[in-house]
């Protein structure tokens, strides 16, 4: 997932159960969890000199793109807030507007090119949703924005880690994140 930029934890399970000569579907793999303290112990013990640098740089774009999105009370989520990013990392935003169409309304008067997607989540109660997600570059580092619905913020979706409430960062929390790395 670190070399290569995967992002799925399920392909990357299965990548490395059959790269080692394995059947994936005869293994127990380890859980997401198990995966991504792998990950961040082998920031830890091979990359200590370049993925500080790296993760420094992808939270102050994100603290950008925040400031860019204050209308829609925007949040980091993912590897980024984590600090588990690597330099195939993206920036991973919930956005809250109602309707959905304003956070492309947004991009289009400040210039900024995207491409749309959509992106599957669970609820808490593991109900799937489908929400609309917006995809640009700022400098070199590629962002998606998720919109959720303005009542979105107060129930996050499940984490593809844990399954529990995915971790949601404010600017406040992501310039806090920032004075404790210098």
């Amino acid at each position: 997932m670190s070399e290569e930029g995967v992002r799925d934890f399920l392909f990357a399970k299965r990548k490395a159960a059959e790269r080692l000569g394995f059947d994936p579907r005869s293994l127990h793999l380890p859980t997401n969890l198990e995966v991504e303290a792998a990950l961040a112990e082998r920031h830890r013990l091979f990359q200590s000199d370049s993925q500080p640098g790296y993760l420094r740089h992808l939270r102050e774009t994100a603290r950008q793109a925040l400031r860019l999105f204050e209308r829609f009370n925007p949040r980091l989520v993912g590897p980024v807030l984590s600090g588990t990013a690597s330099e195939h990392a993206i920036v991973y935003l919930h956005v809250f507007s109602d309707p959905a169409e304003d956070v492309a309304v947004f991009l289009m008067e400040k210039g900024i090119p995207y491409e749309p997607s959509a992106r599957k989540l669970k609820t808490g109660a593991g109900v799937q949703h489908e929400y609309p997600v917006y995809k640009f570059v700022a400098g070199d580092v590629p962002i998606e924005v998720t919109v959720f619905e303005v009542d979105g913020i107060r129930e996050s979706p499940a984490s593809p880690v844990d399954g529990r409430p995915m971790k949601r960062g404010s600017l406040r929390d992501v310039e806090l994140l920032l004075t404790v790395t210098d």
